[in-house]
């Protein structure tokens, strides 16, 4: 038997403009590179993504792990639930295990996608910004082809919101353009109605987490009254009680994000969950590097779904690895670049 060696390296990505929500700015994010190797020359590639203030992984024991499994690699546990803890772990191991024993390390499941010969259709996202900065955003996303798109609300005051959404609906007709809004829990449940019914005459297609979760009983009236469909985002990180949550909540959608839920298996248990009650959903990235961005998008690919993605999140660092998955007319492909993990491996600078 070959023996294994696993490295990783901490690194930090810098957004190349503010990153904000109603919830707080990012202007760095971190994220530990993973890679499992052995003298046969097998080797694989994994991604410990974290968001800072929402992702629920204790970095003490992300590292501790982490370093136990670098001067040990046969104590990386075949049984990931044993690390269910930390949720962006878990996902990363799933992925650098998946990687490993793949032919291709960076084609993880079998699908016209990882060979190149699909592309998986995607919102595009906007982040606040001044006025002028959101519709420049939207009509750059227009300009690369987006028809579907994804913006954030609740950080500013509501009234400004309205005026903005107007602004966007004069430019961007709901016929021609789909908008799916975000509000990251920034609503109460005492003005949630109200705000979503004013919302919907900009004809929204949904809205992902109105209010902060745990909120099993006001999200439940939001679901049987709003006239916007919602989907839960937040109320499904460190959330073992799907089908209790489903069964109170009803809501119309799920956002799946692998990074803060656990993974592969864990999405794949609320799909089934969601089926059950009758609710779609669809997969975005939690801000990963390339690396896992290509994790989640291989997946997704293999997935029943027809539902437009939230992948386009390639392009928002100072510096990315270098990879072969790129955006062309609104989708997201597999092209012929090579990658380059190695340097994001090397001490960071």
């Amino acid at each position: 038997m070959s023996k294994k060696r696993f490295r990783f390296q901490h690194r930090t990505f810098t957004f190349k403009t503010p990153a904000k929500t109603s919830r707080n700015t990012l202007y760095t994010k971190p994220s530990w590179i993973l890679e499992l190797s052995d003298e046969s020359g097998n080797v694989g590639y994994g991604e410990c993504s974290l968001i800072p203030t929402l992702s629920p992984d204790d970095v003490s024991l992300i590292e501790q792990r982490l370093n136990t499994w670098s001067d040990d690699p046969s104590g990386i546990p075949e049984d990931l639930s044993e690390i269910q803890d930390t949720p962006a772990l878990r996902f990363a191991m799933e992925m650098l295990l998946r990687s490993y024993h793949a032919d291709d390390p960076f084609r993880l499941f079998n699908a016209p996608f990882s060979q190149g010969d699909e592309g998986i259709l995607m919102n595009g996202l906007i982040w606040m910004d001044s006025f002028e900065g959101v519709l420049q955003q939207i009509q750059d996303r227009v300009d690369e082809g987006f028809e579907i798109i994804k913006m954030k609300v609740g950080a500013e005051e509501f009234n400004y919101e309205l005026d903005l959404l107007t602004a966007i609906r004069e430019r961007f007709p709901s016929d021609r353009y789909e908008l799916r809004l975000d509000a990251n829990g920034a609503f109460t449940p005492e003005n949630a109605l109200l705000r979503l019914e004013k919302l919907a005459q900009f004809d929204i297609h949904s809205i992902e987490q109105p209010v902060k979760p745990r909120q099993w009983s006001a999200m439940r009236e939001l679901t049987s009254n709003s006239p916007i469909p919602i989907a839960l985002d937040e109320e499904l990180i460190s959330n073992r009680e799907k089908n209790e949550t489903l069964e109170a909540i009803q809501p119309q959608y799920l956002i799946l994000k692998p990074s803060l839920i656990g993974g592969w298996r864990e999405s794949e248990e609320w799909i089934q969950v969601a089926k059950e009650h009758g609710s779609n959903w669809w997969a975005t990235s939690a801000l990963e590097s390339n690396l896992g961005l290509n994790a989640i998008a291989q997946w997704c690919a293999v997935q029943e779904t027809e539902l437009p993605q939230g992948l386009g999140t390639g392009r928002l660092y100072t510096e990315n690895i270098p990879c072969p998955l790129h955006i062309k007319k609104a989708h997201l492909w597999y092209g012929d670049t090579p990658w380059e993990v190695a340097p994001f491996l090397d001490a960071e600078s």
